[in-house]
């Protein structure tokens, strides 16, 4: 793969590193599917295209984006790490003659496997580990700079749970322009520290997949109540700052077993003095398992709910949104 600023589609946080470093530009599918003019028609489409109603609408949108609008010239499909339904989405993009490629996190955080698979992702693209690493040095001061967002958001309360989200996710591909990325977020930063801190009667945090549901935040806001922790957004920003590529994306949380990641909760739980979790799950998603586990092993009321397409928030999500932050106030 020797052209440079070939179009690169993920599906999810991968070494982007590599696809710097081969000069080629990554493209988060996810983002561009939800922040499209009318994600719910892009999943109707993807249903006329055979994709079954009892899928995930990210998978849907996924894919009826690439065939649609051919945003990528190839996409790189994680095969182990995320979602299994991404094996056969990857098998009916080869068959529609959509180029693609693979790439697994080891199930065990083994870092020398770690190590062999992204020497080989970076022999694909015709680039090494060396110079992969060389790209991660030049992203620390972004890295650094959405840590000081983040921080700004749970300690100075001058960043709402909806910006929060929305630069973090974004770290997954930089918005395809790193530099461009790194001058709006500054403007971003300066702007927000002229703010006056607005802090929520009620801190929450938010974990499980990005939402499907474009204006949550905003529901929870009008509630006096406020996310100051993304968890999964706020892994894709990379904000362990590892001294090296292998060890970083070792740290990142979500390809591994649920305990690495509860390990990485419980210390945000207790420094932004949560006061309760907001557990999202996608429907038809394997992930809504793992709710049996968050409960019994966070000690902090927890409320699940359940996305399935792109549409605003429901009466009943309401409802229980409702409920559960009158709960915790009448324990605060």
């Amino acid at each position: 793969m020797s052209e440079k600023n070939k179009r690169i589609g993920i599906t999810s946080t991968i070494p982007v590193e590599v696809i710097l470093s081969a000069n080629c530009i990554p493209i988060d599918l996810n983002n561009i599917f939800i922040a499209g003019e009318n994600p719910q028609q892009i999943v109707t489409r993807a249903e006329e295209l055979g994709y079954p109603r009892s899928l995930c609408a990210w998978i849907k949108g996924i894919y009826a984006t690439v065939v649609e609008k051919k945003p990528v010239d190839l996409v790189v499909i994680i095969t182990q790490g995320d979602c299994s339904n991404t094996l056969s989405m990857m098998e009916t993009f080869k068959i529609r003659g959509i180029p693609t490629l693979t790439f697994d996190y080891p199930y065990d955080r083994n870092r020398e496997k770690l190590k062999r698979e992204i020497e080989k992702f970076a022999k694909a693209f015709e680039t090494t580990i060396d110079a992969a690493e060389k790209v991660r040095e030049k992203l620390i001061p972004i890295r650094q700079k959405l840590v000081t967002l983040d921080r700004l958001t749970y300690e100075e309360f001058l960043v709402t749970g909806l910006e929060n989200h929305l630069w973090l996710v974004s770290a997954s591909d930089f918005r395809s322009d790193t530099e461009k990325f790194e001058e709006e977020l500054d403007n971003f930063l300066g702007e927000v520290t002229r703010r006056n801190p607005a802090p929520p009667e009620i801190r929450l945090g938010l974990i499980g997949v990005p939402p499907i549901i474009p204006d949550l935040y905003e529901y929870i806001e009008k509630k006096s109540a406020r996310v100051i922790f993304n968890e999964m957004q706020r892994q894709f920003a990379m904000p362990s700052l590892s001294d090296n590529l292998i060890e970083q994306y070792l740290s990142y949380t979500y390809p591994y077993d649920i305990f690495h990641r509860i390990d990485a909760i419980q210390p945000e739980i207790e420094k932004r003095k949560l006061q309760g979790i907001i557990h999202y799950v996608q429907s038809f998603c394997h992930r809504q398992i793992e709710d049996i586990i968050f409960r019994k092993k966070l000690q902090i009321p927890i409320l699940t709910i359940e996305g399935d397409r792109p549409s605003p928030i429901d009466e009943r999500i309401k409802i229980r949104i409702d409920t559960f932050l009158d709960l915790i106030s009448s324990q605060a």
